[in-house]
């Protein structure tokens, strides 16, 4: 099977031009779906996903596609999904209204799973960049794909870290009432209570909180060792200044969501009290990572934080399998997607018979100064 690969300079060229090679030429539009929330309390992770999967279009275009003979410009077909599973279920419609081949999203594994059926029903491929609920791919549809770790592959490794290496025997346990922040919070509890732990407390918050006072004197009077938070790093922000403010002296652990540079902001000088995981690797440790990143920052004016690679690729997965189909019909597209094998940014992309990516990375981090600083990466 042919293997499309990516090279690092026509990332760099990003920065200098845009045009496609087929500029003054007739060229058939194609429309390619991206969902997130791109406005609220999570538009800064919301606002990536869809700027990795715009330079992936404008890349593309750049250099020229054709398929079956046909010269072809891609578009891409942005909308907000308010991170609300109701507003996404209307965007999934909306996007297969708008006649699109595939679409990049959602974020919020809520919101994905919501957003699932419409997509199964109209046979249109779906792959989210960072959804990593297990249930997602459980559903049993042929759309849905996910290029990240789940979170059964995430929470083992915070649990471990809480286990071994903060020697942790009290933990408290704590959820945002989404089906990211429960999911990720019952496989860490489950993980840090099968290996020895006491589970002295298991809260719920909910997406839209601000104040955790009272949340946090409960937690006090259980004296945990360390405190995890299923959520995004909007609410963790605030959860974790507040309980540095009243001296809850646990260490706190979070997933992917919480894994940001914004928390920083948010934070403040208590974000060096976390530690967190993201679902891939950093920049650092990718090939073609230094050269994204310029293309990126010089394209939009900010650093990559987590996932706008994987939004990137999610774009380079849907062409991929244009090219070997030759073909720009949804369901042809989709049914080439399971042979997926094809090297992008984050290395190697195979899917599992569930829509699952195979042998996803892991990466841990903590922040020194109120920076992410990298621990360690693995493959689950």
């Amino acid at each position: 099977m042919k293997v499309y690969v990516m090279q690092a300079g026509a990332l760099i060229a990003l920065a200098f031009t845009c045009h496609s090679v087929f500029a003054g030429d007739e060229l058939e539009v194609v429309k390619i779906g991206s969902a997130a929330p791109t406005a609220g309390a999570i538009a800064s992770l919301g606002k990536e996903n869809e700027n990795g999967a715009r330079l992936a279009v404008e890349d593309v275009n750049r250099q020229g596609l054709v398929i079956g003979g046909r010269k072809i410009r891609l578009v891409l077909d942005a909308m907000d999904d308010a991170a609300d599973p109701r507003q996404g279920t209307q965007i999934a419609q909306k996007l297969v209204d708008d006649g699109v081949i595939a679409v990049v999203g959602h974020l919020n594994s809520g919101v994905s799973i919501a957003a699932s059926r419409i997509y199964h029903d109209a046979q249109i491929l779906q792959i989210s960049p960072d959804s990593t609920n297990p249930a997602f791919t459980q559903q049993g549809f042929n759309t849905t794909y996910r290029l990240v770790a789940t979170d059964s592959e995430q929470a083992p490794v915070l649990a471990h870290y809480a286990l071994n290496t903060l020697r942790a025997k009290k933990v408290a346990v704590v959820d945002d009432s989404t089906a990211y922040g429960q999911g990720l919070a019952d496989q860490f509890a489950a993980t840090t209570k099968a290996g020895g732990a006491t589970i002295v407390a298991r809260e719920a918050t909910n997406d839209k909180a601000i104040d955790f006072k009272g949340l946090i004197t409960r937690l006090k009077a259980e004296n945990p060792d360390a405190v995890f938070y299923g959520g995004m790093d909007a609410t963790a922000g605030p959860f974790l200044k507040q309980a540095k403010g009243l001296n809850l002296k646990a260490k706190f652990l979070g997933g992917d969501g919480t894994c940001s540079d914004e928390i920083a902001n948010l934070a403040g000088v208590a974000v060096d009290n976390l530690i967190c995981t993201v679902a891939g690797l950093p920049l650092s440790r990718i090939k073609t990572g230094d050269a994204f990143e310029k293309a990126y920052e010089q394209r939009f004016g900010m650093p990559v934080q987590i996932y706008a690679p994987y939004s990137y690729d999610a774009v380079m997965v849907i062409v991929d399998a244009m090219k070997r189909t030759g073909s720009t019909d949804p369901k042809k597209i989709l049914a080439a997607v399971p042979s997926t094998d094809y090297q992008g940014l984050i290395g190697r992309i195979q899917f599992d018979s569930k829509g699952d990516v195979k042998n996803p990375n892991l990466s841990l981090y903590g922040y020194k100064n109120g920076k992410k600083t990298l621990i360690t990466t693995m493959v689950p």
